[in-house]
C-alpha cells in the first residue's frame, strides 16, 4: 500500500469526521456551530480531490468513499440542522420536523446519481450537496442578522417548505455553474466572476449570515446564464 496513495483517503475520513462531531454537536442543542462544522468538512472535501489531482492517485475506492462521507458530511448534518430548528418550535409530541429529513435522503440520492452521471465535467446537474448544506446550516445567523427573516425561518412549515424545495434543487436537472476555468476569458466566464465578488462582498459584510444569499445568488445567475446561452 502506497502512503502517498492513502493522503486524498485521509482527508476524505477527516471530511467525515468533522461531519460526525458536527452531528454530535447539533444532537446536543448546538445548532448553530453546525455550520462550523460543514465549512471544515466543505475544506477537507475540497482538498481530498485537489490532492488526489495533484499527487495523480485518483482511485474508485476514493471516489466511492468521498461519496460517503459526503453523506454524512452534507446530508445527515443539514439535515438534523433543520430538524432541530424546526423541533424547538412546535410541540414535541409533533411529526412535522421529520418532514426535514428529505434532506439526507435526496443528498444520499444525488451523490449516487453524481457518481454515474458524466454530464457533469463542466458544469453540475442539481444543486451540490455542500451548497445545500452551507445554505441550510447558516440560516440561524441569516436569522440572527435580519429579525424579519428570522420571523419567517422560525416558522416551521417555513422550514419544511425550504427542505423541500432544496432537497427537489438536488436531484433536479437544474445546470448549475461550476468553478471549472477552462480560460480566464472575461466573456466566456462573467457569471461565474460575478459569483465570486457577490461571495466576497456578502462574506465581507455579513460573514456567516451572507452565506445563504451566495447560495441563493448562485441559483440565481446559473438560471439566467442557462436562460442567455439558449436563446
Amino acid at each position: 500500500m502506497k502512503i502517498k496513495a492513502q493522503i486524498p483517503n485521509v482527508l476524505t475520513l477527516l471530511n467525515l469526521f468533522f461531519g460526525v462531531v458536527g452531528i454530535v454537536w447539533v444532537l446536543n442543542g448546538d445548532v448553530r456551530s453546525g455550520a462550523y462544522f460543514v465549512l471544515i468538512a466543505a475544506g477537507f472535501d475540497f482538498l481530498d480531490g485537489f490532492v488526489a489531482r495533484l499527487l495523480k492517485v485518483q482511485s474508485d475506492i476514493g471516489k466511492e468513499l468521498d461519496s460517503l462521507a459526503d453523506v454524512v458530511s452534507f446530508g445527515v448534518l443539514p439535515g438534523l440542522i433543520l430538524f432541530m430548528l424546526t423541533k424547538g418550535v412546535v410541540d414535541p409530541s409533533s411529526y412535522v420536523p421529520y418532514l426535514t429529513l428529505i434532506i439526507p435522503m435526496l443528498s444520499a440520492y444525488r451523490l449516487a446519481k453524481f457518481n454515474l452521471d458524466a454530464r457533469q465535467s463542466d458544469r453540475f446537474i442539481g444543486l451540490p450537496t455542500p451548497a445545500n448544506a452551507l445554505f441550510i446550516s447558516t440560516l440561524p445567523y441569516l436569522a440572527l442578522d435580519f429579525p424579519i427573516l428570522g420571523q419567517w425561518i422560525s416558522n416551521p412549515m417555513v422550514l419544511v417548505i425550504l427542505a423541500w424545495i432544496f432537497a427537489i434543487l438536488l436531484i433536479s436537472e437544474l445546470p448549475l455553474i461550476a468553478f471549472k476555468f477552462k480560460s480566464l476569458d472575461l466573456s466566456k466566464n462573467i457569471f461565474r466572476y460575478l459569483l465570486i465578488i457577490i461571495g466576497i462582498g456578502m462574506f465581507a459584510w455579513l460573514q456567516l449570515a451572507g452565506i445563504p444569499l451566495v447560495i441563493l445568488a448562485y441559483i440565481g445567475l446559473s438560471i439566467i446564464e442557462n436562460a442567455i446561452g439558449s436563446e
